[in-house]
C-alpha cells in the first residue's frame, strides 16, 4: 500500500472527529440502532468478559472462550488485511460464529472506527490493521489489553500497547535475478550509492517509515544526521521512484530496475513462487540488512458486543492462523512464525516518533525522493 502514513493517519483522525461531531455514523442508521448500546454498559459487559478469561490458560480458557462465543454467535471485525478470507473462513468453518468483514484500506478503517465510536455505535468487536492507525485507536481510549499466552509467544516488537501483531510488513532489498547475478547482489545500502547503480534501482515514494527507521538506526550507528541524509541521497540519485509496493514488485519482476530498496517481502516471495526471477535472500551469504518490520496487528475494541467471540478470534489469530498469514507469503508475529527475519537484524519503524513529527519526516524524506534519477 503507498501511504504517507503519519500525516495521513493525523489527518483521519481530525477529519473524522469533525465529521462525527457534526452527525452520526453512516452505519449506524435506524434499521441498525437497536445494536447500539450505551458506552458504560457496552464497556462494563467487555471488560468484566475481558477479565475473567485473562485469568484462564490452556485448554481451560480454549473451551470456556468456545462456549461463551458460540453462545454470542457473531463477530465484526474491520480489518485493511488483504489476505485476511483464507483465515476468517478457517475460523468460520471451526466455530459456529457469524463474522462479518468490513475491508478499507488503513485509513479507512480508523475513520470508520472512530466515527462510530463518537456516534456511541459499536460495529466492530476487533480493528486489524497497521501500526499507526492502532497506535491511534490506542490514544483514543477504544482499545482493550489483550492478555494470555499467545500474546508472550509474540516477537518484543509486536507487543505494543492495547494491541498485539499478527504478521510483519518487512521492508527488505530485493533484486532481479536475471539483471543482478549471483555474487553481484547488493551487500550494504552504503554501496547502493555508488554511482555504478546509477537508474538501476528503485525506491517508493511513501515509505517515510521505512526511511525513519533506517534514519535512526544509522544514527545509533555513529553517522551524522549530514551522513545519514547524504547517504539517503545518493541512493536516491541512483533510483527511480515507484508508487506503490505492488507496482513497484511488477516492475523489479518485469526488469524495469535492478533493485528495489524498500521492498516487502512478501510481494517478492509470491512473485518468486509465481516464476518470477525476483529474490531478496542470494543462495549464498546474507540479506542486505538491517530489515525495518512494521508491525501490523489485532485490538480489542472496549466496548465490543461480543467479547468472547473477539478475544477467540485474537487466540487463533495468534495460534493456528499463523498458518494462513504464512500460506500468504507473510512474516508471522509469533517467534515460531517469524521464521523469515530469524538470525537477521531488525529494526522496527518509531511509531510513536512518526506520530509526533509527521510534518518532519514527511518533508524529510520528500527532499531524499527530489534527489531520484530523472
Amino acid at each position: 500500500m503507498t501511504r504517507s502514513l503519519a500525516p495521513r493517519a493525523a489527518a483521519a483522525v481530525a477529519a473524522t472527529l469533525l465529521l462525527a461531531a457534526c452527525g452520526g455514523s453512516p452505519t449506524a442508521g435506524p434499521e441498525k440502532a437497536g445494536q447500539a448500546e450505551s458506552g458504560a454498559k457496552g464497556n462494563a459487559k467487555a471488560a468484566e468478559t475481558y477479565q475473567r478469561i485473562s485469568a484462564l490458560s490452556g485448554r481451560q480458557r480454549t473451551d470456556e472462550l468456545v462456549k461463551c462465543a458460540e453462545k454470542e454467535g457473531a463477530l465484526s471485525v474491520y480489518t485493511s488485511n488483504t489476505d485476511i478470507d483464507p483465515l476468517v473462513e478457517e475460523f468460520s468453518d471451526r466455530y459456529d460464529i457469524e463474522v462479518s468483514v468490513y475491508r478499507g484500506n488503513s485509513e479507512s478503517v480508523l475513520q470508520r472506527v472512530l466515527q462510530e465510536q463518537k456516534a456511541r455505535y459499536h460495529g466492530n468487536d476487533v480493528i486489524e490493521t497497521n501500526a499507526l492507525e492502532l497506535n491511534v485507536a490506542q490514544q483514543e481510549g477504544l482499545l482493550s489489553p489483550y492478555e494470555g499466552e499467545m500474546r508472550d509467544a509474540v516477537r518484543k516488537e509486536g507487543r505494543a500497547e492495547g494491541w498485539t501483531a499478527t504478521r510483519f510488513n518487512t521492508f527488505v532489498i530485493g533484486w532481479n535475478t536475471d539483471l543482478v547475478k549471483p555474487g553481484e547482489e547488493p551487500e550494504s545500502y552504503e554501496e547502493l550509492a555508488d554511482p555504478k547503480w546509477k537508474g538501476k534501482l528503485s525506491m517508493e515514494i511513501g515509505d517515510v517509515d521505512w526511511f525513519t527507521a533506517l534514519h535512526h538506526h544509522f544514527i545509533e550507528k555513529g553517522m551524522s544526521e549530514q551522513e545519514a541524509l547524504d547517504l539517503f541521497q545518493g541512493i536516491a540519485a541512483n533510483s527511480q521512484i515507484a508508487k506503490g509496493h505492488t507496482v513497484q514488485g511488477e516492475l523489479l519482476s518485469a526488469g524495469q530496475f535492478s533493485v528495489a530498496i524498500s521492498s516487502y517481502s512478501h510481494t517478492i516471495d509470491k512473485a518468486a513462487d509465481k516464476g518470477a526471477p525476483v529474490a531478496w535472500k542470494p543462495a549464498r551469504g546474507e540479506a542486505v540488512q538491517p530489515v525495518v518490520v512494521r508491525p501490523n496487528g489485532v485490538g480489542l475494541m472496549k466496548n465490543a458486543a461480543h467479547p468472547c467471540a473477539a478475544l477467540l478470534f485474537v487466540d487463533y489469530e495468534l495460534s493456528d492462523g499463523q498458518k494462513a498469514v504464512a500460506d500468504a507469503f507473510r512474516v508471522g508475529s509469533t517467534e515460531e512464525a517469524a521464521t523469515a527475519v530469524e538470525g537477521l537484524d531488525v529494526v522496527t519503524v518509531p511509531e510513536q516518533e512518526l506520530l509526533e513529527n509527521p510534518k518532519k519526516w514527511d518533508e524529510l524524506y520528500a527532499k531524499v525522493t527530489r534527489a531520484a534519477s530523472k
